[in-house]
């Protein structure tokens, strides 16, 4: 345990993109943009799946949710960074960065398990399509998001209860933009064993379980395709997976990148680059990349312009 005899400290000084001079103004555009155009994308996917009947099916139900998932996640992060950009850094309580770094890794969770809940549905329907209205029914459906939602609510209450015990005492700066539970864990003077290996129990699962899932599940998808003797069969299987599979790459891609195997300490800006595309850029991508690649997303939009 590392002791200080320091005053034990309330705020936690957010570093966020330094001192970005004349670029502040642009930067603060850019991404203003961008996050504007993702809660619109976002909340017009919920939307057209809420009002469409044509889109009244599980795949789009999972899809729906993934936007709502996307939608917390950054609404919880964005905001503040903006803000951060405009005044060079900032303040912020204690209490207030653990409870960010809550509402960051629920959505963060429930997204890694809709993500497999999608891959079981596209498992379902192309590997047992004589029985997928049995297995897919709206019972099931309302059961497999509602266990993503409360198993994101309950494991990261676990790391919260266990982080709510730090202190901190002495250095209070972190380079970053958002309250993660790295830099938290390294600026506390008490003993954090006991944090780590929740984190380290919850999160490993978490992250790989799903993967690994969604993998296999591709394997049986992927071999259950090659089976179908129409070119024009093989196409269609293969496009109602495509994009859901770009958006796991992408999404495991950066989640790796930064929880994984993260930049070393003299690759902060590399780290904050990768944070950017994951909180801000891949929420826009996720809706795009299924309204621009399915056509029924695409009627709907234009059956509403």
């Amino acid at each position: 345990m590392d002791k200080r005899n320091q005053s034990t400290i309330t705020e936690f000084l957010l570093v966020g993109f330094g001192d970005l001079q004349n670029a502040k103004i642009l930067v603060f555009t850019l991404f203003l943009i961008v996050h504007i155009m993702a809660l619109t994308a976002n909340v017009l996917v919920i939307v057209l799946v809420g009002v469409t009947r044509s889109l009244h099916s599980p795949m789009y139900f999972f899809l729906s949710q993934l936007s709502l998932s996307e939608l917390l996640f950054t609404s919880n992060i964005v905001p503040n960074m903006l803000w951060l950009i405009l005044v060079g850094g900032g303040r912020v309580s204690v209490a207030r960065c653990i409870a960010q770094f809550y509402l960051l890794g629920v959505p963060t969770i429930a997204q890694c398990l809709l993500l497999a809940a999608m891959s079981f549905d596209r498992y379902a329907a192309i590997c047992r399509p004589l029985h997928y209205a049995t297995i897919m029914t709206f019972t099931h459906q309302l059961q497999m998001v509602g266990s993503c939602w409360i198993l994101g609510l309950m494991l990261t209450l676990f790391i919260y209860i266990f982080l709510n015990k730090l202190k901190f005492c002495d250095l209070n700066t972190i380079n970053h933009f958002y309250c993660d539970i790295a830099p938290l864990v390294r600026l506390s003077c008490s003993g954090t064993t006991a944090v780590e290996l929740v984190t380290a129990v919850v999160s490993f699962p978490v992250l790989l379980t799903p993967f690994i899932f969604i993998i296999v599940t591709y394997v049986s998808i992927i071999q259950t395709i090659l089976k179908i003797p129409s070119s024009t069969g093989r196409h269609k299987a293969f496009s109602t997976c495509s994009s859901h599979l770009i958006i796991v790459c992408m999404y495991y891609g950066t989640l790796t990148s930064i929880y994984i195997f993260p930049p070393r300490d003299n690759s902060i800006d590399l780290n904050k680059g990768l944070s950017v595309l994951y909180t801000l850029v891949t929420p826009l991508f996720n809706p795009l990349i299924y309204s621009l690649r399915n056509q029924k997303i695409r009627a709907a939009i234009l059956k509403y312009v």
